[in-house]
C-alpha cells in the first residue's frame, strides 16, 4: 500500500438436470478407497494454488508489497513485551505517538511464524489462507446449484481478478472469513435454522483482531437482515406470519452479539472511531493507490470487467430472479469493486458465489427451451450428462488426501529453511529490483542511526531489515501519520514548492530514493545533499550541510 505520487438461483438444483439423469447404464463404481485417495476438482484447485503460490509463477507477487515488514516487526514487539503496542516506535517523525495496531494478533502469529521459519513460514501461511479461500468458494458454488465446469471458469476469472492484491498481509484472511460470513448467512436464508449463525459472533471476536476487514462482515449481515425484515413485512397480518419473522429476530440478536463482539479488542470503541476517521479521511482515500477505483487496463482488472459483463446478463437473462439479499449482496460488492481497488478480490468472490448457480440455471434453462434448436439441445444434453457426472463424482472425493499432504510437506518444508535434502524448493525474498536490498544492507554496515527519509512503500522493508537501528521517516501505516503529514511527504516525492524545508522538518539527514526517480536526480545537482551509495534500484543521499538548497 502506498501513496500514490502521480499527478441467483440461490440453492435451487439445475432445472434441466433431470433431462440427462435418465441414463440408466450400468456404471462401475471405483472402490471406496481410491474415491479415498483420488483428488476432487475441489482438492486440485487447492493444491495447484497452493504450490503456484509457494513455488510456482506468483510466488513473486506474495512479497510484493513490503508491509508484511512492518507487522513481523510488530509481532515480535507483542511477543516479547506480552503486550499490544499503543505508541509508535519504528517512526522518527512519530514515535511515542498514539498508534492502534488493529491488527495484532496477525501480527503476533507472523512474528512466532517468523521466528521459527524465517519469511519461508509466513508467505507459506499466506498461500495456504489464499487456497483454502478459494477452494472453498468452488465448493460453495457447487453446492449452490452451479454445474462445474461453469463454477471452473467463474472461479477462475475470480482468481485472476484477485491476483491484483496477492500480498503477505492480514487481509487475505478477511477474505476467508467473508466468504465463510456470506456461506452461514445465505445458508440460514435458505433454511432458517438459528444453529447455523451461531459461529458469527466467535468469527467476529476473531475477525476483529485480525484484519480491518471485519466492516464487511457487518454490512452482510445487514444486508441478510434487511431481507428478513423485509420478508416479514409482506408476510404481516397473514397467515404464518409469526413464523417469517423469526428470521428477523434471530439476525437481529447476532448482529447484536456480534456487534458486542468487536469491542473485545485492545483499544475497545476507539478502534471503530479510529477506522471510522480513517475512512473518511477524503485525502487519503484520493490519494492511497489501492484504495483508488481501478484502472480497466491490467489483467487482473480486465478479469473483474468480465464478471461484472456476467453478472448483467446472468441477471437478466435468467428466469428466476434473484432474491432480494442476492440482489444487495451483488450491488454491494459490484459498488465496492468499483469503488476501490483493494476490493476486487471480495468483490469477485461474492459475484461467483452468487451467478455461477444463476448462469448454469439461465443456461440449463435456454437450452432445453423448444426456441432452442434440436441440434443445440442435443449437446447441451452431452454437457450437461458429462456436467452431471463430474458433479456426482466430485461430491464421492472425500478424502482430501493431496491437500493434506501438500501442507504437511510444506509446513516441514518452511521448518528446515526451505530445503528438501540439498535442494531450496522454498526460498521467500524481497525482491532486490522492487525493493532496496544491496542499500538495506549498505546501512546495517554502516551503522547509521539517524532517521531515513525513502518511498512510504519501502517504509515497512526498511524497518524489516533496520529496526531498531534506523527508524524511518515514513512508511505505509497512512492512518497513523494522517493527511497533513502525508501532504508535506507528497511535497517532497513530488519536488513542489517547500520540498527542502519538509525535509528539514521531519530532521531527515539521509535520504533514500529510487535511482532513477525524479526527485533524486534532483539531488544529485543541489550542493547541499551529496550520493554516498547507488546501485541498480536505489540511492543513497546525506546532507552535507545546513545551507538551504536549490528547489
Amino acid at each position: 500500500m502506498e501513496i500514490s505520487g502521480e499527478t441467483s438461483a440461490g440453492h435451487d438444483a439445475d432445472p434441466a438436470s433431470s433431462s440427462v439423469k435418465n441414463d440408466s447404464s450400468p456404471r462401475v463404481q471405483p472402490p471406496a478407497r481410491f474415491r479415498f485417495v483420488l483428488p476432487s476438482v475441489g482438492d486440485l484447485i487447492f493444491v495447484l494454488l497452493l504450490i503456484s503460490l509457494t513455488v510456482g509463477p506468483l510466488a513473486e507477487r506474495l512479497l510484493g508489497d513490503a508491509g508484511i515488514g512492518w507487522h513481523i516487526r510488530t509481532g515480535q514487539l507483542i511477543l516479547q513485551t506480552r503486550s499490544v503496542p499503543r505508541i509508535d516506535t519504528f517512526s522518527s517523525t512519530m514515535s511515542g505517538k498514539p498508534w492502534y495496531a488493529w491488527e495484532w494478533l496477525y501480527d503476533a502469529l507472523a512474528g512466532a511464524i517468523h521466528q521459527a521459519t524465517r519469511l519461508n513460514g509466513v508467505v507459506f501461511l499466506s498461500a495456504l489462507v489464499i487456497a483454502l479461500t478459494f477452494a472453498l468458494v468452488f465448493q460453495m458454488m457447487l453446492a449452490r446449484g452451479a454445474s462445474l465446469p461453469i463454477a471452473v471458469v467463474m472461479l477462475l476469472l475470480a482468481v485472476c481478478a484477485s491476483t491484483i492484491h496477492f500480498f503477505t498481509r492480514p487481509h487475505v484472511l478477511s477474505w476467508l472469513f467473508t466468504v465463510i460470513w456470506f456461506g452461514r448467512l445465505d445458508d440460514f436464508e435458505a433454511d432458517p435454522k438459528p444453529r447455523r449463525l451461531l459461529w458469527l459472533p466467535l468469527i467476529m471476536l476473531l475477525w476483529v483482531n485480525l484484519h480491518g476487514g471485519f466492516l464487511l462482515g457487518l454490512v452482510l449481515l445487514g444486508i441478510y437482515l434487511v431481507s428478513a425484515w423485509a420478508q416479514k413485512q409482506q408476510w404481516s397480518g397473514a397467515p404464518g406470519g409469526k413464523a417469517a419473522s423469526m428470521p428477523a429476530r434471530a439476525l437481529g440478536m447476532i448482529g447484536a452479539l456480534s456487534l458486542v463482539a468487536t469491542l473485545a479488542n485492545p483499544y475497545h470503541y476507539r478502534l471503530h472511531v479510529h477506522i471510522y476517521r480513517y475512512l473518511t479521511d477524503r485525502f487519503l482515500m484520493d490519494h492511497i493507490d489501492e484504495f483508488l477505483s481501478p484502472n480497466f487496463h491490467g489483467g487482473a482488472q480486465k478479469c473483474f470487467a468480465v464478471l461484472l459483463l456476467l453478472t448483467i446478463v446472468g441477471a437478466a437473462a435468467g428466469r428466476k430472479k434473484l432474491g432480494m439479499s442476492q440482489v444487495m449482496v451483488v450491488a454491494f460488492a459490484v459498488y465496492a469493486g468499483l469503488y476501490s481497488s483493494r476490493n476486487i478480490p471480495i468483490s469477485s468472490m461474492l459475484l461467483v458465489l452468487i451467478m455461477a448457480p444463476q448462469i448454469s440455471a439461465t443456461l440449463a434453462e435456454r437450452a432445453a427451451s423448444p426456441e432452442t434448436s434440436s441440434s443445440l439441445r442435443d449437446r447441451w444434453a452431452s454437457f450437461q450428462a458429462f456436467a452431471v457426472r463430474a458433479s456426482a463424482t466430485e461430491s464421492r472425493l472425500r478424502g482430501h488426501v493431496w491437500p493434506i499432504l501438500v501442507v504437511v510437506l510444506g509446513v516441514w518444508t518452511c521448518c528446515h529453511q526451505g530445503r528438501i535434502g540439498s535442494r531450496t524448493v522454498i526460498d521467500a525474498h524481497f525482491d532486490g529490483k522492487r525493493f532496496p536490498v544491496k542499500a538495506a544492507d549498505f546501512l546495517m554496515g554502516s551503522h547509521i542511526h539517524e532517521p531515513l527519509f525513502c518511498p512510504d512503500n519501502w517504509g515497512g522493508y526498511l524497518i524489516y531489515r533496520l529496526y531498531p537501528q534506523t527508524q524511518v521517516v515514513v512508511d505505509d501505516r497512512h492512518d497513523l501519520y494522517g493527511a497533513e503529514f502525508l501532504k508535506n511527504y507528497l511535497r517532497v516525492v513530488r519536488l513542489e514548492p517547500g520540498w527542502n524545508q519538509a525535509l528539514v522538518g521531519m530532521h531527515a539527514n539521509w535520504v533514500l530514493l529510487p535511482k532513477d526517480s525524479a526527485a533524486a536526480s534532483l539531488l544529485k545537482e543541489v550542493a547541499e545533499w551529496k550520493s554516498v551509495y547507488q546501485d541498480d534500484t536505489a540511492t543513497l543521499f546525506r546532507r552535507v550541510s545546513e545551507r538551504s538548497g536549490r528547489e
